[in-house]
């Protein structure tokens, strides 16, 4: 095997090597930004204000993770792994989870059986958000507030049902 001074001593190689090694790195794609009547900028991929006032507080990925007594990093698993979700809100235009998604000990335990069985009923993130937080007068009351006082069966049972 050449070592890297045996390499830059042969350019040819060195050219390929280097080519290669660009190549495998992706450019990072910025979300496009669109405007508002206020002419502040909004991004794509940012909730409507009505899901967003619907939820209430927020709390900011930094936020969670010092929370959490977590890094950044790991809260980014969390929400990889749908232990939580996050998305990126109009104003601030960054990504936020909800703060009814977190207890004093940590992350809501029955908040992730929940959100796989939503995302395997064919919900987005957003229409998600929007079942979870929308109050239901058969329960009475929202899905979100039901998981945090326990019952989460009937609530996994509903959102089971939605898949049919």
């Amino acid at each position: 095997m050449l070592s890297e001074c045996d390499l830059r001593d042969h350019p040819e190689i060195y050219a390929v090597r280097s080519a290669v090694g660009r190549a495998r790195r992706r450019p990072r794609r910025l979300a496009p930004v669109s405007t508002t009547s206020s002419d502040t900028p909004v991004p794509a991929d940012a909730i409507p204000a009505e899901l967003d006032a619907l939820v209430g507080e927020w709390l900011s990925v930094p936020d969670v993770a010092e929370r959490l007594d977590q890094r950044v990093t790991r809260v980014h698993n969390l929400v990889h792994d749908r232990r939580l979700l996050a998305v990126r809100r109009p104003e601030p235009a960054v990504r936020s989870v909800p703060a009814l998604f977190l207890t004093e000990t940590g992350v809501l335990d029955s908040l992730q059986g929940t959100l796989v069985l939503l995302a395997d009923a064919g919900f987005s993130d957003e229409e998600a958000l929007r079942w979870l937080f929308t109050e239901d007068e058969s329960l009475p009351g929202r899905p979100i507030d039901a998981l945090r006082d326990g019952r989460k069966t009937e609530i996994r049972r509903r959102a089971q049902a939605l898949a049919w």
